[in-house]
């Protein structure tokens, strides 16, 4: 049940990252910027109600998956789940921030839309070890 739990996290997680980083985030380069102060408060509050629950779950297995036995698997999924969570808070947290505030609107797009290939990385991976080490696909 852990197993099927943590592949519901995972895959919720890649594709949601991967429609932010090819469509939801390069269209914000397609708003005028009082439509886009407008539609960045709707989508984060909307985007919320997904992304939260994905990765608290996410977070929680992770978590009892390497209490539970400490290998390859469990540490390497620890430390990416780890990295996507801080460059969250880190980076992504402000930028949203940034544009949520009207500050430096149109760099901290640009840099959305660069730096977020780290999370869409990192949860791929994550993704992909989950499929192997759980599953042999």
């Amino acid at each position: 049940m852990l197993e099927i739990t943590r592949l519901i996290c995972d895959t919720g997680l890649v594709v949601l990252i991967w429609i932010v980083q090819l469509i939801i985030y390069p269209s914000f380069s397609f708003y005028k910027l009082e439509n886009l102060y407008k539609w960045h408060e709707i989508y984060t509050k909307r985007i919320a109600v997904i992304v939260v629950p994905l990765m608290v779950g996410q977070m929680i297995v992770t978590g009892i998956q390497l209490y539970s036995q400490q290998n390859f698997y469990t540490i390497t999924s620890a430390i990416l789940v780890l990295s996507v969570w801080l460059s969250t808070f880190l980076l992504f947290v402000p930028l949203h921030s940034n544009i949520s505030k009207k500050i430096a609107v149109q760099l901290s797009v640009e840099k959305l839309k660069l730096h977020n290939w780290l999370r869409t990385i990192l949860w791929s991976l994550l993704f992909l070890l989950t499929c192997y080490f759980n599953f042999r696909l």
